[in-house]
């Protein structure tokens, strides 16, 4: 699998998601609370650009008219017809056993990892000190 720097480790706000093109891909790269989750930016059920849908909780009912809310900020919602996703795994909320949005490897990788040496230049030191959010395809 190749990898590909999508962010620096502190670009994406936690609950927030970056969209980016990664090998013709629209893939967007989530922060939950610090943990990097990817999704293919397109709806498997109808092709909408998925990952501008709303991020949200889960809402979960033992029986009618009663519900509570979990997963915090781990959901996403479909922004056309409203079908739900669990960000961390691509599963569909609606169909988990038929339908899922494809989901990526993310890694959190040094800096110093990714521009590996031995790097000589006559007057230039070079050197990687940030770590940067990286994803597999």
């Amino acid at each position: 699998m190749a990898k590909h720097v999508v962010a620096a480790l502190g670009e994406i706000a936690p609950g927030a998601c970056k969209i980016v093109t990664v090998a013709g891909r629209e893939i967007g790269v989530f922060n939950i609370r610090d943990e990097y989750f990817a999704l293919i930016n397109r709806c498997p059920h109808e092709g909408a650009a998925l990952c501008l849908g709303a991020i949200m909780p889960r809402f979960e009912s033992d029986r009618p008219g009663e519900y509570r809310l979990s997963h915090h900020g781990e959901m996403l919602r479909c922004p056309w017809h409203g079908w739900e996703f669990d960000i961390k795994t691509g599963e569909s909320w609606c169909h988990p056993e038929s339908v899922k949005a494809r989901s990526y490897p993310v890694t959190i990788v040094p800096g110093e990892a990714l521009a590996k040496g031995p790097f000589v230049a006559e007057t230039v030191k070079v050197a990687v000190d940030a770590n940067y959010v990286v994803v597999e395809l």
